[in-house]
C-alpha cells in the first residue's frame, strides 16, 4: 500500500476528517479480518474480536505519535485482542466448532487448487499459538507485513521471531503431510482414523505424523513439495464473507462515557455522522456499520476460467489496428433500434496537447449504487449494481507486479435502457510511458522487469479513468482470471468528467482526456456489455451490440 497515501489519510483522521476516518477503517478492515480469522480459524468469536479490535483502534487513534506506523500499531492491536479473547474463555469454550471455517473459506474465496489448498487446510491442525502466527507470517509472505512488524504484533524481537516462525513452518509442513495422506487411499490410515471424530487436534496431529513417517505409502511424495512461503506469496486477503457486520456506534456508549474513556471530541464527532464508504462488495452504512451487501459469484467451472498468458518482455503497443466488425444478431440491427449499432474499436492515443472536444450534455437525475459513492471491486466476482440517469466513473488500477498475464475484461450485465461510453481522462491512458515509474513498472500496463497486462485481442486501450452514461440499470462485475487489477466505481456527474478531462501536459498530466459522445445513440457503446445475466459474467463477448 502507498505510504505517503496513507500517512496523510491517517493525519486527516486524526483531525476528525470523516471521509479520511472512512477510508482508513474501509482499507484497514480487511486486513484485521484476516489475521483474526485466521488465528481463530472461523471461529464464532472472529466478529467480536475485529469489532473490538476496531473500536480500540478508531477510539485510540489521536495516541498515535507516528501515522507512519499505523499498520503495525493496528496488527498490535488485534493480536493483544486474540490473546485477550484467549485469557477470558473458558476451555469448553475455546474448543467449539467454528462458525466458518477459515480453511474452507479461504480455499472458496480465492479459488486456492492444488498445494495452495493443501496450505490452507493444513492451517486447522496448527496449535493455537501457531495459528496466530501463521496469521501474520502468511500476510508477510503475501506483501502485507514486514518482518518488523510481525515481531513487535507478537512482542518479541526479530531474531526470536525468526525462531518461532522456522518451528511454526515445521509443523505446519507436517500438518501438510497430514492433508495429503487424508486425501490419500491407504488402508492402515483408514483403519487408524477409524476412532477420529474428524475434528483436527495436537493429538491426532502426532498419532496421524507418526503413522505417515512409518508408513511407505503415505510418506512416498508423489510430487515435488513446494515450499509454503511461496505457495503463499502474493496470494490476496480473503475478501469479507457476504452478511459481515462492523458496528462503530460504541456499542451503546453514551457520548460521555466515550469522551471519558479516551475517545477525541472530533473523533467522536466523526463517528456519530452518517458514513458511507465502500471496499471489496462491503459498504459502511449510515450510523457507521460495516456491512457486506455484494454476494461472490459461484465458484466458476474451469472450463470458463481464462488460461492467464506468459508475460511478454515487450510492452503494449500504444496504438493498433481498428477490430473487425463482429456480425451482429437480428435484433442488433433493427432500423426501428439503432441503439448500439456502434462497436468500440481499438483506437490511436490523441496527441497529448490535443483538448478534447466539447462533451454534450445529457440529462441528469443522478445514479445510485449498490457500492455506494466509492465501490471498490478488488477480486474476482465483486460487482456493483448501478441504476438512474447520469454519469459513472470507473477508475483502474492494474498490477502486474503482483500478477501479470492475460486480462480479463470487466462486464456489463443485466442491461436494462442505455449505457453509453462518453469519455477517457484521468490524465493518461493505462499504456502510457511513466518516466522513473517505481518497482519495474514502464507503463501502466507493466514493464521488463515486472512482466505486463495483456488486452484481449481487439480490447479498447482503457485510461486511466473511463466515464459512462447510464439510463437504466446495469450491473458491473470485475472478472480478474489472469493479471491482478482492481475497479473503483464512482457515480459522478458532467461537471466533474469536464473538468478530469480538461486536465493536460500544462497542469501536470501526461494528455489531456478523450470525449467519445456523440450527444446521439450513435455514440459508442462499452464492450463487454449485455443485456442478459449469465451465470459467468466473464464469458460475455467483446462486441459492443446490445
Amino acid at each position: 500500500m502507498d505510504s505517503e497515501h496513507w500517512r496523510a489519510v491517517v493525519t486527516a483522521a486524526q483531525a476528525g476528517d470523516r471521509r479520511a476516518l472512512d477510508e482508513l477503517v474501509a482499507g484497514w478492515l480487511p486486513l484485521v479480518y484476516n489475521i483474526v480469522g485466521r488465528a481463530l480459524n472461523g471461529h464464532a468469536d472472529v466478529d467480536d474480536v475485529v469489532q473490538e479490535t476496531m473500536l480500540r483502534a478508531v477510539g485510540n487513534l489521536g495516541s498515535l505519535r507516528d501515522p507512519d506506523s499505523f499498520r503495525s500499531w493496528l496488527v498490535a492491536i488485534a493480536m493483544r485482542q486474540i490473546r485477550d479473547r484467549a485469557r477470558r474463555k473458558t476451555p469448553d469454550r475455546l474448543e467449539e466448532a467454528p462458525a466458518s471455517d477459515f480453511a474452507d473459506l479461504t480455499v472458496l474465496r480465492l479459488q486456492l487448487e492444488g498445494q495452495r489448498r493443501e496450505v490452507a487446510e493444513a492451517v486447522r491442525w496448527l496449535d493455537d499459538e501457531d495459528r496466530q502466527l501463521l496469521s501474520l507470517w502468511w500476510l508477510e509472505v503475501a506483501g502485507e507485513l514486514t518482518r518488523r512488524e510481525l515481531a513487535a504484533a507478537v512482542g518479541i524481537t526479530r531474531q526470536h521471531a525468526a525462531v518461532r516462525v522456522q518451528r511454526m513452518k515445521e509443523r505446519l509442513e507436517t500438518s501438510r503431510g497430514i492433508v495429503r495422506a487424508l486425501d490419500g487411499a491407504c488402508p492402515g490410515l483408514r483403519e487408524l482414523t477409524g476412532r477420529w471424530d474428524g475434528r483436527p487436534d495436537s493429538v491426532w496431529r502426532k498419532r496421524l505424523a507418526r503413522h505417515i513417517r512409518g508408513c511407505g505409502y503415505c510418506g512416498g511424495t508423489r510430487e515435488t513439495v513446494v515450499p509454503a512461503e511461496r505457495l503463499l506469496a502474493g496470494i490476496a486477503l480473503v475478501p469479507l464473507p457476504v452478511g459481515f457486520t462492523l458496528s462503530l456506534a460504541f456499542g451503546g456508549k453514551t457520548a460521555v462515557a466515550a469522551t471519558s474513556a479516551g475517545w477525541s471530541a472530533k473523533l467522536l464527532g466523526a463517528l456519530t455522522k452518517p458514513a458511507v464508504a465502500v471496499t471489496a462488495g462491503a459498504t459502511i452504512v449510515a450510523g457507521s456499520a460495516y456491512v457486506v451487501t455484494q454476494p461472490p459469484d459461484a465458484p466458476p467451472s474451469r472450463a470458463a476460467i481464462a488460461p492467464t498468458a506468459t508475460a511478454t518482455s515487450e510492452p503494449p503497443r500504444t496504438s493498433a489496428p481498428p477490430a473487425p466488425t463482429p456480425r451482429s444478431s437480428p435484433s442488433a440491427t433493427k432500423k426501428t433500434d439503432p441503439y448500439g449499432t456502434v462497436v468500440d474499436a481499438v483506437d490511436r492515443a490523441p496527441d497529448p496537447d490535443t483538448p478534447p472536444a466539447a462533451l454534450p450534455r445529457r440529462p441528469e437525475s443522478g445514479i445510485t449504487s449498490t457500492g455506494g459513492p466509492k465501490a471498490v471491486m478488488q477480486h474476482r466476482g465483486d460487482r456493483v449494481t448501478l441504476t438512474g440517469r447520469g454519469y459513472v466513473l470507473v477508475r483502474w488500477q492494474i498490477s502486474p507486479g503482483s500478477r501479470p498475464g492475460a486480462l480479463v475484461m470487466p462486464s456489463w450485465t443485466g442491461l436494462k435502457g442505455r449505457l453509453f461510453h462518453v469519455a477517457s481522462g484521468g490524465s493518461r491512458r493505462m499504456d502510457d510511458p511513466l518516466p522513473g515509474a517505481p518497482n519495474g513498472y514502464a507503463t501502466g500496463m507493466g514493464g521488463p522487469g515486472i512482466g505486463y497486462a495483456v488486452l484481449p485481442p481487439g480490447t479498447q486501450q482503457m485510461w486511466q479513468n473511463e466515464y459512462f452514461y447510464l439510463d437504466g440499470t446495469v450491473t458491473l462485475t470485475q472478472n480478474e482470471r489472469g493479471c491482478d487489477y482492481g475497479l473503483t466505481v464512482f457515480p459522478t456527474n458532467r461537471d466533474a468528467v469536464v473538468e478530469d478531462i480538461g486536465q493536460g501536459p500544462p497542469q501536470g498530466a501526461i494528455r489531456y482526456g478523450l470525449v467519445r459522445d456523440t450527444g446521439t445513440d450513435s455514440a459508442p457503446v462499452p464492450q463487454y456489455v449485455t443485456r442478459e445475466a449469465p451465470a459467468d459474467p466473464a464469458t460475455v463477448p467483446q462486441r459492443s451490440r446490445v
